[in-house]
């Protein structure tokens, strides 16, 4: 699998602050030459101005002494993803082309809702999973992406929506335009482990963008070893990409099946720790018309997952060009929702969103490595 350095480095070669941990940023800050005895306070400056605040320039961190503010600018720099376009669909929803470093992209989509706003970010350049009723997955994977690169798509949506404190307001008082977080974009979150733990702390923590473990959702499609450690690093709430009730079916939709089948995932599901809070997995199911869609998969469904607190998001398949399947009808999913809801379960039918931007679920996919790809299958001219 593709890494990167854990150190981000800006295109001047400056450290990027953005995307180190709190450790990180302290350490950074001694090898600057910050005092040692002074460096956990100017950590906890620097990380509000960065996380609480907004802040991208040093000279506007007024509550640090000229000199340092100097020092700052001299050794490292405030950069987040560069938006190359901002797409708006008729129901609201937004979706971000993102260009991060290495002139890779990727897609970022805000989902407005009553009351609330759910930011769908991705951890990978393309995916391995492959797949096969996800647009993402027709795309190799390219590299991961790093701490800065993860948080970097929340901090850029934060300043779409103009939702950074105002000054001398209490940040707590601001509006929660973006007020969830589901990491449900490109890749596979557990195939970039580390990565994405860093930056879910960073979105957690009190002093800067403060977002509650709860108001974090996880996707999965199945990465059976690093549940358990997920629950215990990351702590947030976790979906899985479940979207079939036999490992037949599921081996063709879902090919990660055949290295955990759903017996062993189901089993790293009743082991998660964080059941002990009763708090519920999220089983994702796409419909598909013709492939898991009957009643006799909603029954399977129901008797798999029991004993496990569980709430059913069913997805109407959301096409894309030349995908191989079709969207069940809504009569079908209505009565696998009815089973299921009868059983016991929660079985919302979620509302296609952003599909006229192809921003829906599944639809994700970076232009610019389609681009390239043409570019190398591409004859060479005189």
């Amino acid at each position: 699998m593709l890494t990167l350095p854990r150190k981000p480095v800006a295109t001047d070669g400056s450290t990027n602050l953005v995307g180190l941990t709190r450790d990180g940023l302290r350490d950074a800050l001694i090898a600057a030459g910050t005092p040692e005895r002074q460096a956990k306070m100017r950590a906890g400056q620097v990380w509000q101005w960065i996380y609480q605040k907004g802040v991208r320039e040093f000279e506007a961190m007024t509550n640090l002494a000229k000199p340092y503010r100097a020092m700052l600018a001299d050794h490292f720099v405030i950069e987040v993803p560069q938006v190359v376009r901002r797409e708006v669909s008729a129901d609201g929803t937004r979706k971000y082309l993102l260009r991060i470093a290495g002139g890779h992209e990727v897609e970022t989509v805000y989902i407005p809702e009553e009351g609330r706003g759910t930011l769908c970010i991705s951890s990978q350049v393309g995916c391995t999973l492959t797949c096969s009723f996800c647009h993402t997955g027709t795309q190799r994977l390219v590299r991961n992406l790093t701490p800065a690169e993860i948080v970097g798509q929340i901090m850029v949506a934060r300043d779409d929506l103009g939702e950074w404190p105002e000054p001398g307001r209490n940040p707590k008082d601001e509006t929660r335009l973006l007020s969830n977080i589901v990491l449900m974009g490109m890749g596979e979150p557990l195939y970039n482990f580390e990565a994405v733990r860093d930056g879910m702390r960073i979105a957690m923590d009190p002093e800067g963008i403060s977002l509650s473990r709860r108001r974090i959702t996880l996707s999965t499609s199945g990465v059976v070893p690093e549940i358990a450690r997920a629950a215990d690093e990351i702590g947030c709430l976790l979906a899985v990409s479940f979207h079939a009730t036999t490992d037949d079916v599921r081996d063709r939709l879902v090919p990660i099946n055949k290295r955990w089948n759903i017996e062993s995932l189901l089993d790293a599901l009743r082991a998660y720790p964080r059941l002990s809070n009763s708090e519920r997995i999220t089983f994702e199911y796409v419909m598909l018309d013709g492939i898991n869609d009957s009643d006799d998969d909603a029954r399977r469904l129901v008797k798999l997952i029991e004993g496990i607190p569980a709430k059913i998001n069913l997805i109407p398949f959301n096409e894309w060009p030349g995908a191989p399947y079709r969207r069940s009808s809504n009569n079908r999913i209505r009565a696998f929702a009815d089973i299921v809801y009868k059983a016991g379960y929660a079985s919302p039918i979620r509302t296609p969103r952003g599909e006229d931007i192809m921003a829906a679920c599944g639809q994700l996919k970076s232009e610019t490595e389609r681009a390239r790809r043409t570019e190398r299958r591409a004859p060479a001219t005189l």
